[in-house]
């Protein structure tokens, strides 16, 4: 078993019509074995962005505690809030300074650009590398049933409303056919004067 799956999770994230939305299941286990079912993997870190850290719990939680420094200390240096691009390059450099030792997640970035109010989503291995498509970004054990499952779901310009329902019938299904995911999700859709978080709930066995 891959490391990475050691914990299981998955995360997606998609693009919409001036709205972006991103999604996480809630289980947290140690292969098999679930020991919780409210462990969120997406967490907010400037206004209208979000990031998701699938992986190794330990370095979920280490990788979050040294950006929210950086981005921190960004801010104060700045004097300005952080943007999704600006965020995907601080992610970028965090993981590539342990590229011999890496941190084990793999982080989604979802978030609308502050002047333009354009729609931004980003994947990144474990050694930072950027992936930044125009439609859709997936992470974590269901990787696999996510790309079949958004591939069929999503078209451009979907709604706010549309979006939800894409992003969350796609984790919901792409979850339902791995074991070390699901367990109910939490989708946030950020359009420009608000973001929507949602529970969802769905199979718990």
């Amino acid at each position: 078993m891959s490391i990475l799956a050691y914990n299981g999770g998955s995360v997606v994230a998609m693009k919409g019509k001036n709205c972006v939305a991103i999604a996480t299941d809630l289980r947290f286990g140690v292969q098999a074995q679930t020991i919780t079912t409210d462990f969120e993997r997406v967490f907010e870190v400037g206004p209208h962005l979000y990031i998701g850290l699938p992986g190794l719990v330990t370095d979920t939680q280490t990788v979050l505690q040294r950006l929210k420094f950086r981005i921190k200390m960004y801010e104060m240096r700045e004097g300005r809030k952080v943007k999704p691009r600006t965020l995907m390059a601080m992610v970028q450099n965090l993981l590539y300074e342990r590229r011999f030792g890496p941190y084990f997640v793999e982080p989604v970035i979802a978030g609308l650009d502050p002047v333009t109010k354009d729609p931004y989503i980003c994947a990144l291995d474990l050694i930072g590398c950027p992936c930044e498509p125009a439609d859709f970004v997936v992470s974590g054990t269901s990787s696999e049933s996510l790309y079949g499952m958004c591939e069929t779901t999503w078209r451009e310009d979907l709604e706010p409303d549309d979006l939800f329902e894409c992003i969350g019938q796609s984790l919901i299904n792409a979850f339902d056919r791995d074991a070390l995911s699901g367990w109910g999700a939490v989708v946030h859709v950020i359009e420009e004067d608000k973001v929507t978080t949602r529970h969802i709930k769905s199979r718990m066995d």
